[in-house]
């Protein structure tokens, strides 16, 4: 199980620790996704160097490839086989069964899909994603829901909601080892409807709730305005975790509202893209007026590539196509991101969380 304990608040905001059997997570907290069992283009060291304190796997594709037998078989645990020893959360497969659209069918009992792999008939059911998940040894198992395409009408996403509460309850029925396990609150961008689902779920009693459904292509706005009437709702005891979230501002905005958990791919498919993340803003390093620019990405960076390599040639990795490119930018990347939730958190302790958006105001230019 996981122990949470807030150390300090200022507003909305909180600064605390969630100890888990593989260490302890200070929060805020980004966490890096490593989809298959590995956060693309960076080792394990790396990513302890950036200062990431847990990472995220997929149940989805785990199941898929490799198989969760054969990684509990033949390693014991995820951690064993992918070379990491702290804390692992794991995603129920939710969100990518039910992005596989026209290949998946939905009934009471779970969801019959075909693998993007193979066309091979698979099944998954909230007993079915907590065996997979407890077979990987992940510290925190998020309950298996479902996720509505969007925009869908008030009475088909209130269907979704009560089906997603059935699905979560019997989550904890199967549980059947001492691993924590978060619960999911759905409803659009409806605030009586996340209201609504917020009190079902909470009331089933979870070791963290999460929003899901968010970042989905809802406007800015929306989301914003979702996650700062909904999050000082969630049960103050428990971890707080934004589901897919984002960009700087988007962390930021959301740690201010009481967030305290995000996860997101931007920072290391943006890196493969050639796009930086810098207190400046962004920066794509592809772009020809960096061929000759012996700075680092941001001078005030400590990363590993912004000590040891210019922008000349990043420049050049990128325009050549050398995997080097996307090692070092996503390492730059997970950098700023562990960086940014880091100082909000100081911010917090030393309570002036408030000066946080000055860290992204770059971002609204």
């Amino acid at each position: 199980m996981i122990r949470f304990t807030v150390e300090k608040r200022d507003g909305n905001s909180r600064a605390g620790i969630i100890e888990t059997p593989h260490g302890a997570v200070p929060t805020p907290t980004f966490m890096p996704v490593g989809t298959k069992g590995s956060v693309k283009g960076v080792l394990p060291q790396q990513l302890r160097e950036a200062g990431v304190g847990i990472v995220l796997g997929n149940t989805y594709h785990l199941f898929l490839r490799p198989g969760h037998e054969l990684v509990r078989e033949t390693f014991g645990s995820l951690h064993r086989m992918i070379g990491w020893d702290g804390p692992i959360l794991t995603d129920s497969g939710g969100f990518q069964v039910f992005s596989l659209g026209p290949l998946r069918k939905i009934t009471e009992e779970g969801v019959e899909f075909r693998s993007h792999l193979d066309g091979s008939k698979q099944f998954l059911s909230p007993e079915r994603s907590i065996e997979i998940q407890e077979a990987l040894g992940a510290d925190i198992l998020m309950a298996f829901d479902e996720c509505p395409a969007l925009p869908c009408s008030d009475d088909e996403m209130v269907a979704s909601m009560e089906r997603t509460t059935r699905w979560e309850s019997r989550c904890l029925d199967a549980r059947k080892g001492d691993a924590a396990l978060f619960g999911i609150v759905q409803g659009g961008v409806s605030e009586s409807l996340r209201r609504k689902h917020l009190a079902e779920i909470a009331a089933l009693n979870f070791d963290g709730y999460a929003l899901g459904g968010l970042s989905v292509g809802e406007a800015k706005e929306d989301m914003y305005r979702t996650v700062a009437t909904i999050a000082p709702l969630m049960p103050d005891d428990r971890p707080r975790y934004l589901m897919g979230v984002g960009t700087p501002r988007d962390l930021v905005t959301a740690i201010l509202s009481g967030i305290d958990m995000f996860d997101c791919v931007m920072p290391t498919r943006n890196a493969r893209n050639g796009q930086l993340f810098t207190r400046s803003g962004t920066m794509n390093i592809k772009n020809k007026e960096f061929e000759r620019d012996t700075r680092p990405i941001d001078e005030r960076c400590s990363c590993l590539t912004c000590r040891s390599f210019a922008r000349a040639y990043l420049n050049h990795l990128y325009r050549n196509g050398e995997i080097l490119a996307a090692v070092l930018n996503s390492i730059h990347n997970i950098h700023y991101y562990l960086d940014l939730t880091a100082t909000m958190r100081r911010l917090i302790l030393e309570g002036r969380a408030a000066e946080g958006i000055g860290l992204v105001a770059a971002y609204d230019r």
